[in-house]
């Protein structure tokens, strides 16, 4: 080799090396450099199956990083590239590309509650899981009722979940699955069950049993501090071979029945039998019929001490109970029967979201 020849590649290699010095600057800068100061939410989503070229572009595209070329290269140098999570996550253009992949690496996607209320069915909160966009109520209703995946939660055969479904303030994501919603519902009752287990005892009665009776003393309470004395009403029917005569689990029969929940009862209802009517059946349906608070857990095993046999709602949440079917009558036409004591009134003044009857 010349000397001219040796000057020309000693030229050319310094050359290359510049430009990639460059490139190396102007990558690590790209990667360092936020695309602006604003720190405005910008909500951006990971969706199943998305590849991470489709993410780097799509970041480009929201203006979160200036080039999704360089973004793509980064990931995949620093091995990141499939460690990037589904998911819903909270960014802005404040944020350095680097900071941002770290992000969609943690998989930390927004959570957001949801209040699933003392006393709502599986009726309830499928409708509450599909408008939250978390699924379908039909992908939640099989899954509720799947026999395996009831027994892997709960060690038991039962036809469905109602009743374990704990009512609760949650937090979930976007893109979460049925199955761990579902899931963290039924352990976050077999957490309070916990608590609960030994006091039931005394009653000699299954778990299940406990839960359905616990079930209908929370469909039937306004008022929190009426629990007690409604569940001793029902304790007492049990032991004088009464039936319950509760309307709550007549409109569950019927919505099993319907695949939905009615608004309304009639007297043909309350005489139609079903496995859950407990105007022709007596003692408890077989499963739960909501599902209950620990309140009404506690107040299924320890009611209060009553000689009550009859409850009536006065229209506003609280209740007259009774001992005698006279002095039931005599409050029924007083507060049903009456237009004048039911106009204005509602067991929503109490703001709670119980169903009273």
């Amino acid at each position: 080799m010349t000397k001219k020849t040796k000057v020309i590649a000693t030229s050319f290699l310094t050359l290359i090396l510049a430009i990639a010095a460059g490139c190396l600057f102007f990558g690590y800068q790209l990667l360092k450099t936020p695309v602006s100061a604003d720190k405005t939410e910008v909500i951006f989503e990971v969706a199943p199956g998305e590849t991470v070229k489709a993410v780097a572009n799509q970041l480009q595209r929201k203006n979160l990083v200036r080039n999704a070329s360089v973004f793509l290269f980064y990931s995949r140098f620093t091995n990141q590239s499939s460690k990037i999570k589904v998911g819903e996550y909270s960014l802005n253009q404040a944020m350095t590309p680097d900071e941002i992949l770290s992000v969609l690496v943690s998989g930390k996607s927004i959570a957001r509650s949801l209040t699933v209320v003392e006393g709502l069915n599986v009726f309830d909160i499928g409708v509450i899981l599909e408008k939250a966009g978390l699924g379908t109520r039909q992908e939640f209703f099989a899954l509720a009722q799947d026999k395996a995946f009831i027994k892997s939660l709960l060690g038991e055969e039962l036809p469905s979940l109602e009743g374990y479904l704990f009512p609760e303030t949650y937090k979930f994501t976007k893109f979460e699955s049925m199955k761990s919603i579902v899931s963290q519902m039924v352990k976050r009752f077999l957490v309070v069950w916990k608590e609960i287990e030994p006091m039931a005892k005394e009653l000699n009665w299954t778990r299940n049993q406990v839960v359905t009776f616990a079930s209908i003393v929370e469909k039937e309470t306004g008022s929190g501090s009426d629990r007690p004395i409604v569940s001793s009403v029902f304790h007492n029917r049990l032991e004088k071979k009464m039936r319950l005569q509760t309307d709550p689990t007549v409109l569950y029969g019927m919505a099993l029945k319907l695949g939905f929940m009615p608004n309304n009862i009639t007297k043909v209802d309350l005489m139609t039998p079903t496995p859950y009517n407990s105007y022709t059946n007596g003692g408890l349906p077989p499963t739960p019929i909501s599902n209950p608070g620990k309140e009404s857990l506690i107040a299924a095993v320890k009611p209060a001490s009553s000689k009550f046999l009859y409850f009536v709602s006065r229209n506003d949440g609280t209740t007259v109970f009774s001992e005698t079917l006279e002095k039931h009558n005599s409050a029924v036409r007083t507060y049903q029967l009456n237009p004048k004591a039911r106009a204005g009134k509602s067991w929503k003044d109490l703001n709670q979201n119980k169903t009273t009857n």
